[in-house]
This record gives structure tokens, sequence and C-alpha cells, in this order.
């Protein structure tokens, strides 16, 4: 087997993984009532499963990617996803809620991990000029996740029982994880160029990281209510909201794939633009609600504004991370993880109090302050000159190196270790390759 096709077979295997631990976060989802009727609670209490998972992701990703960063990547992702796989193989066989939920929260301590290294590990497949597509492959699991591997779940639990769905998932995390250990090359901790940031600035990431905070609390203020808003406001009868949500779904994959199209030239630009488009469809859902065609489409938009966002982020993190990636990937995680758990919180707060109309104005306004924090970013970003090292000597700082764009990599002092490589030429403009020095 060729190189390029082993790494090829193990972003498809790390792709597989992204849905698997996508679809098995949010299943409990679908499955809810029935699992609510199985071990006698509440569904208020079969939701905590959800909170539960969150709050776990939110505060193991940091402190479990500092413990693991010399673990070599290889055996690190088989035990993770080991480790998911009987937490999830427990959480079909418990006996009681109790046992659910301590179940629950192995699997999200896994999730914690596994999200922390998965970009930096695909990334560190090919060439850093792929980084862009690369994650953008590697995330179509991730969309896939909503449209296929709920619906399937919900379907199953529904035919079957709740617990035949989750050994489903389970065992598809084991073959996943056997795929991944014998399809990825081994390779010492830290020895990839994408273990560091291609163009590390740690004020970019603080920007990067809040507006994440919000986009994300914005989008989900709305997303966590969207059924109690079509059924109240726009009007639509039960039936038709499966459907409704499938097309949302799918325009989510349809985002992702067309957003990797631009990530390796525009990296802040895709950011920019799906934070942009969520804010838009969120006020034109507030302004226009009771009209069905424009929520229809409104919602497709959305939908395919927050994957397109999601993998942004992802491979922003990537470039502007000020350390380690993992450590970044990491932080950013817990970003999005806050902004679901604040988002469905203040959803809650808004319809108990203005209506469920009122959920997608919120969100609007909170997206609309991602966008300008990430337009603002260049000013914000700004510190003093910087110098590049020649071969023949030191160059005078020019206006790009005192004020780079959002998307040039920063050039490196005389005293740091970094090398960088002669230009070269790439879509009708040249794009500066930094090598980072091993940690």
């Amino acid at each position: 087997m060729t190189g390029h096709r082993r790494a090829t077979l193990a972003l498809a295997a790390l792709s597989v993984s992204t849905f698997t631990f996508v679809a098995t976060e949010i299943l409990p989802v679908g499955l809810l009532t029935l699992i609510a009727d199985d071990l006698h609670r509440s569904p208020s209490r079969i939701g905590l499963l959800m909170t539960g998972y969150a709050a776990v992701v939110v505060l193991a990703s940091l402190p479990l990617a500092r413990l693991t960063q010399r673990v070599p990547r290889r055996p690190l992702l088989g035990v993770t996803l080991a480790v998911f796989s009987a937490g999830t193989l427990v959480s079909a066989l418990a006996p009681g809620y109790a046992v659910l939920l301590g179940a629950r929260l192995v699997v999200g301590l896994s999730q914690a991990l596994f999200w922390s290294v998965v970009g930096s590990t695909a990334v560190g497949l090919f060439p850093p000029e792929r980084r862009g597509r690369t994650v953008a492959r590697l995330s179509l699991g991730a969309a896939l996740a909503p449209v296929l591997g709920v619906p399937a779940g919900t379907w199953l639990g529904q035919q079957a029982g709740w617990r035949v769905a989750f050994l489903v998932m389970a065992g598809i995390g084991v073959a996943t994880g056997a795929a991944i250990v014998a399809l990825l090359p081994s390779a010492p901790p830290g020895s990839s160029p994408s273990s560091r940031g291609q163009a590390p600035d740690a004020r970019r990431f603080a920007v990067l990281a809040l507006s994440v905070t919000l986009g994300v609390t914005g989008a989900m203020t709305a997303q966590t209510y969207v059924t109690p808003f079509l059924l109240d406001v726009a009007g639509f009868a039960p039936a038709t909201l499966g459907p409704i949500l499938a097309v949302a779904g799918s325009a989510g994959f349809a985002g992702t794939l067309v957003t990797g199209r631009f990530l390796d030239r525009h990296p802040w630009g895709a950011l920019l633009v799906p934070m942009a488009l969520l804010c838009a469809t969120l006020l034109v859902l507030f302004a226009l609600g009771p009209v069905r065609p424009v929520t229809v489409a409104a919602l497709a938009l959305n939908g395919a504004a927050y994957s397109a966002m999601a993998v942004a982020v992802q491979n922003r993190t990537l470039l502007i991370a000020p350390g380690s990636t993992d450590i970044g990937a990491a932080a950013i995680g817990s970003a999005f993880n806050v902004g679901i758990a604040a988002g469905s919180f203040l959803g809650g707060e808004i319809i108990d109090g203005p209506g469920v109309r009122a959920v997608a104005l919120a969100g609007a306004g909170l997206t609309a302050a991602a966008a300008a924090l990430l337009l603002a970013e260049p000013w914000l970003a700004r510190r003093g000159p910087s110098t590049v090292e020649h071969s023949a000597g030191v160059a005078k700082p020019t206006p790009a190196d005192v004020f780079p764009r959002p998307d040039t990599p920063r050039a490196a002092s005389p005293s740091g270790a970094i090398q960088i490589r002669d230009a070269e030429e790439a879509v009708g403009s040249s794009t500066l390759h930094v090598r980072q020095p091993p940690p």
C-alpha cells in the first residue's frame, strides 16, 4: 500500500470516528422518550445525559490534552476509541439511570480528548498546503451525523429498543478504532509540523476563542428550540418537522463541502462569512418566521452556515494556535461546549419570558457580536514590527510585516528558531510556509 493511499484511508477512518462521536453524543435527543419510559425517569432527568456530557467535555479537554502531549497519536487514539466503545457498551447494558449517567460521563471524557488531537493528527498525514482540504474532509463525518446517524439511531431505537442503538454505536467505535490503529503511521509526538500552529498568534487566538463562544451561544439559543419555533411561529404541522430538519441537516453537509474549497486560500474569510450568514438567517427567521417558505430557506442556510463555521474554526485553530495545536483545539472545543450550554440555557429563559420567536433575535445579536469581533481581528491583533530571517542577513520590516493581513503567517525574529522557506506560487498568490521547530 502506497503512503498516499494509506494516509487517505487513515483520514477516512478518522472522519468516520468523528461521525461516531457526534452521533453518539446527540443520540439521546432522538431516544429521549424511549429511555425515559424504560428507566422510569422524567424527560428532564434524561436531558441531563446531554448536559453532564457537555460539562465533562468543557472541564476535561485542556487537562487531558496537556497530560497526553507526549503520547504517540496512534495508541492514544486507539485507547480513546476503546474507552468510547466500552462506555457506550455499558450505556446499552445499564440496569438503571445512575449507571447510564456514569457511562455517559466516561464517554464524554473520551470525546474531550478525541477532539483535542484528531485535527492535528489528520492534518499531519498530508503536506501543510493541503491543511484546509484535509480539515474539510475530516469534518464530513461530523456533518453527516445529524443527517444520517441520529435519524437512523432513532429509527433503530423505535424498532428494536434504545439499547440496540447504543450497541451498534459501540460496535462502530470498535471497528473504527481498529482501523485507526492499523492505518495511522508511527511517529514520535510533536514530530509533525501540524503539532504547532503554522502562523501562531496568541492575540488572534484569543479573538477566535471569544468569537466562537459568542457565535455558538447565539446559534444554539435558536437551534435548541427550533421545534417549538416551527410549530408555534411558522405554524408547521408536527408531521412536517422531520423533513424540514433533514433539509437543514443536508444543507449543513453541503456547507462543509463548499467551505473546504476556501480554507487554504482564505482561512479568515471562510470563518467570517459563515458567522455573518448565521446572523442574517436568524434575523430573517425573527422578522419573517410566519412565512413558511422563507422559514425553510432560512433554516437551510442557517444549517449550512453553522457547519461551515465549525469546520472553519477548526482550520483556523490549527493555523494560529500559539503553542501546541492539541492544546489550542482543546481550548476551542471547550469554548464550543460553553456556547452550546449557554445557548440552551439562554433560549429556555427567553421562551419563558418574551416567547419563542425572540430566540431568533437574541441569537442574531450574539452572532452579530461574534462577526464584529472577527471583523475587528486585524486591528485587535496588531503588535510591533517583526523581522524576517534570510540566509543573507536580516531584512528591514515592511508594512506587511508590521500590519499583517489576517491570513498571512507572521515572520520570525532573528533570535527565533523558525525557518522560512521560499515563497511559492499558488492559486495566483504567494504563500509563506512556516516550518516550526520541534517542541
